[in-house]
């Protein structure tokens, strides 16, 4: 697994849409979820846990979730439901990456967050070093409770996102990007208590 920095110059997602089998097998997915916990983690409180989807799974929680959607919003259209219905069946491996915050002296909880995002976005280019992609989706499911009590979850855990990795069918195209360098400022010392 050797990620090289022109590696992080050209990732991009692929959508779920566009991923396949294969994925990671067992050992693959132990390198990649040992490497995405190497985070920011301050006070060591692991901030996080995985939740893996694959095989009927998925389609047995996109009908369930395609169902529950439709109690929620009966007038809901057709086609999203058939978004709900599919949309984790198609890459092969989904990690769930769930967060957990508590209450800590010296380590607030958005901290706490912030790692376990960091561990989502590590698990990406986790992933690519090992030759496979994916994408980072959350949408409506993941920030609904009843899911959330489907994933097991407890009062201070939540969802951070769904990672779908597989083969990607297709070569995605880049897409534009920000100038990285006009989004920096120096400090300014004269907002400053005292500064003339």
């Amino acid at each position: 697994m050797t990620l090289r920095l022109d590696d992080l110059a050209t990732r991009r997602s692929v959508p779920n849409m566009q991923l396949e089998a294969p994925g990671p097998d067992e050992e693959t997915l132990k390198r990649i979820l040992a490497v995405a916990t190497r985070v920011p983690d301050h006070g060591k409180l692991v901030p996080f846990r995985f939740v893996t989807i694959t095989g009927d799974a998925g389609a047995r929680l996109g009908e369930a979730m395609a169902s529950h959607h439709a109690a929620l919003e009966p007038d809901v259209a057709s086609g999203i439901l058939e978004k709900d219905r599919l949309r984790f069946t198609f890459a092969p491996l989904i990690i769930t990456v769930i967060g957990r915050q508590v209450e800590h002296a010296k380590v607030p909880k958005v901290e706490q967050v912030l790692s376990a995002g960091c561990v989502a976005f590590q698990l990406l280019q986790a992933a690519q070093a090992e030759g496979f992609r994916g994408c980072w989706l959350t949408g409506w499911a993941a920030y609904d409770r009843t899911v959330m009590d489907w994933f097991g979850l407890e009062e201070n855990e939540n969802i951070i996102g769904f990672i779908h990795l597989g083969t990607p069918k297709i070569n995605v195209p880049e897409r534009d990007r920000p100038d990285a360098m006009s989004l920096v400022s120096a400090f300014d010392v004269s907002r400053l208590p005292g500064a003339v």
